[in-house]
């Protein structure tokens, strides 16, 4: 028998349907649902091509460096040092951390820092000058979930690395039509989540952005969360203890608070929608837990893509469109006992499809798992903003204004920076960033003052990491109204912030 402990742990069921209803079979799948206007193959082989790429540019750093610590006693050092750097990273490394080579060994822990940082700008600057994970044209995606009865799509993952993709890959979502906040074990700001759909309704109302507010069209909130099916005991969710049923239902609770928030303030909760997503950080493919007819939903009931997927999705993701017609309607019917409306239906329909694309793209070019099953972010980013970070365990995020709101966001990241890089002798690397409307008067500046503002509490809360030289931080603001790249206005490094990029 098990006690709470042991049955709070229990994994969630793997079938693609729970709980079939006794009067009808739960019948087959229409597997024809992934659009036939870009094929599998091209869009897979940009995909990873980019992936590819830039985490390659990261991970050449520690061999570089390994190389350069080597070169130290060489009589023309510098010159050396410059010229491997350039030929290997693109960049040359800054003169004040190698010109004293011969008094003391060079700070291989700045240089690293001051690498990666460098790295992040070249890689954020040919995100927003080539538009790599363009996908579709904004105006056309809007119009598809206006027409599935929704105007706003806002998606709160858990702030792990292994997340930092799933609008882009996991879902094979447009990046610029969603609202993405990550915060640990999918734990969004319910306040902050209500401000965000007030001033959606005030944008529809005053200017008919993104459609009018006559238009019965719903906001519809996200949660994310995640689990290992290769390790679920230690590789899931360290915000909830690898428990993938305590994670399911924490993320339910926020969207539940959500909802009654909106109805407790405006009285207005119809025009609210609820949708609870699990993502396999082994696979990429997802848990879709149907809402029913009345908008609840169920944490043991799911729509199970991988399991779809091997019983023949991928024989045919060629073709087809979002529409599953009645054979969708059937299975949620005998799962959930009603089915939602039809718009929520298409939208299902069309997030399914995208992840068939997704695990195809991880069976074909990572052989159906990832090896990196935990942890291998590579910096910590914290703030507002980072839309060009899309990569699957690239970054961990910490979306906050203060380090206060955000001490759990942050506990977590560190303690999973500590294991990463500290205990191997290097810095944790922070890109602290606010992203500002241009056009609003001194907003540029008040971006800037919250960059020094969260730097300084940073250190203080960490200030034994940062006395080590364990934690080094780059500090940047962008305009967000307009796709141009961000601007570095600091650095811990020992260098001018003029010399990094």
């Amino acid at each position: 028998m098990f006690n709470s402990r042991e049955k709070s742990r229990r994994p969630l069921q793997r079938s693609a349907f729970v709980r079939p209803s006794p009067q009808r079979a739960a019948p087959s799948w229409n597997v024809n649902i992934l659009p036939a206007e870009t094929p599998v193959v091209n869009a897979n082989a940009r995909l990873y091509q980019y992936e590819k790429t830039t985490k390659e540019q990261f991970d050449k750093i520690e061999n570089v460096l390994r190389e350069i610590s080597a070169m130290q006693h060489e009589r023309n050092f510098v010159d050396l040092a410059q010229r491997f750097a350039k030929t290997q990273l693109g960049f040359s490394l800054p003169e004040p951390l190698l010109t004293n080579h011969w008094i003391k060994p060079v700070d291989i822990g700045q240089l690293y820092a001051w690498c990666v940082f460098e790295t992040f700008i070249n890689m954020s600057d040919e995100f927003f000058n080539l538009q790599p994970l363009a996908m579709e044209d904004e105006s056309s995606f809007q119009k598809f979930i206006q027409e599935c009865g929704f105007h706003t799509l806002d998606v709160s993952p858990c702030a792990d690395g292994r997340l930092a993709h799933i609008v882009s890959y996991v879902l094979r979502l447009p990046y610029k039509s969603v609202r993405r906040k990550s915060y640990a074990g999918a734990m969004f700001d319910v306040e902050d989540s209500l401000q965000k759909w007030v001033e959606t309704e005030m944008l529809r109302h005053r200017e008919g952005k993104p459609n009018q507010a006559s238009e019965p069209t719903r906001y519809l909130k996200i949660a994310a969360y995640h689990f290992s099916s290769v390790a679920p005991e230690h590789e899931g969710c360290a915000a909830h203890g690898s428990d993938e049923v305590r994670a399911a239902e924490e993320a339910k609770n926020q969207l539940l608070a959500f909802r009654q928030g909106v109805e407790n303030s405006f009285c207005c909760g119809a025009s609210i929608d609820l949708l609870l997503i699990g993502v396999d950080t082994d696979t990429d493919s997802i848990r879709v837990h149907v809402p029913d007819a009345l908008g609840n939903f169920d944490v043991e009931n799911y729509i199970d893509t991988l399991s779809l997927y091997r019983r023949g999705g991928a024989g045919k993701l060629n073709q087809g469109d979002y529409r599953l017609g009645e054979n969708l309607r059937d299975v949620i019917l005998a799962q959930v006992g009603s089915s939602p409306a039809d718009g929520m239906l298409r939208l299902i329909a069309r997030l399914i499809a995208g992840n068939l694309q997704q695990i195809e793209y991880v069976k074909q070019y990572h052989g159906g798992s990832y090896y990196d099953i935990g942890h291998q972010e590579r910096f910590i980013g914290m703030g507002i903003g980072f839309e060009e970070i899309q990569l699957r365990n690239l970054t961990f995020f910490s979306y906050l204004k203060t380090v206060e709101e955000g001490a759990k966001d942050l506990d977590v990241g560190v303690k999973i920076f500590s294991g990463l890089n500290i205990q191997r002798g290097l810095p944790i690397p922070v890109i602290i960033r606010f992203d500002y409307h241009g056009e609003v008067p001194g907003a540029k500046a008040r971006a800037e003052l919250r960059c020094q503002q969260l730097n300084q509490a940073l250190r203080q809360r960490y200030e034994d990491i940062v006395k080590r030289g364990y934690m080094h931080t780059l500090l940047m603001v962008r305009d967000c109204s307009m796709d141009v790249k961000a601007e570095v206005i600091g650095c811990s490094v020992t260098v001018n912030k003029e010399e990094l990029h």
